[in-house]
């Protein structure tokens, strides 16, 4: 298993960058399911900002690379079903996806409540909201 850096990922699917575009692809392309790419919890919310802040991707762009990513079966996800279930809570409200990813780690990770000064994450997400 090889770990992928974010900009790897961004170079592989945006395709902006003539020299780097390539050499990202032909190393994701060498990636087998015996010798998979990991992608981090870290990357997978790197990736979601930068698709969408820096390069104005509609969340749909970002819901579909990431998906795509889930499904190759040449790529591993670190803690896959929690970035499911974030992914999921993201297509379904206007919470930010490293906010979904952060509710579900620590659901996993066994914590009684999440505390938040967003409002909004609290209200959707069940975060417990300081005041």
């Amino acid at each position: 298993m090889i770990g992928i850096d974010t900009n790897v990922l961004i170079r592989y699917l945006i395709q902006d960058d003539p020299r780097q575009s390539t050499i990202a692809s032909a190393f994701l392309d060498s990636l087998t399911p015996e010798n998979p790419g990991f992608i981090t919890l870290v990357s997978s919310t790197e990736l979601c900002w930068v698709l969408i802040k820096r390069y104005k991707l509609p969340r749909t762009g970002f819901t579909r690379a990431l998906d795509s990513l889930l499904a190759s079966e040449e790529m591993e996800v670190e803690s896959e079903s929690i970035v499911r279930q974030a992914l999921s809570l993201f297509i379904q409200s206007n919470i930010d996806f490293a906010d979904c990813l952060v509710a579900g780690c620590a659901r996993a990770a066994g914590c009684s409540s999440v505390v938040t000064f967003d409002r909004n994450a609290a209200k959707t997400l069940g975060m417990k909201l300081l005041s």
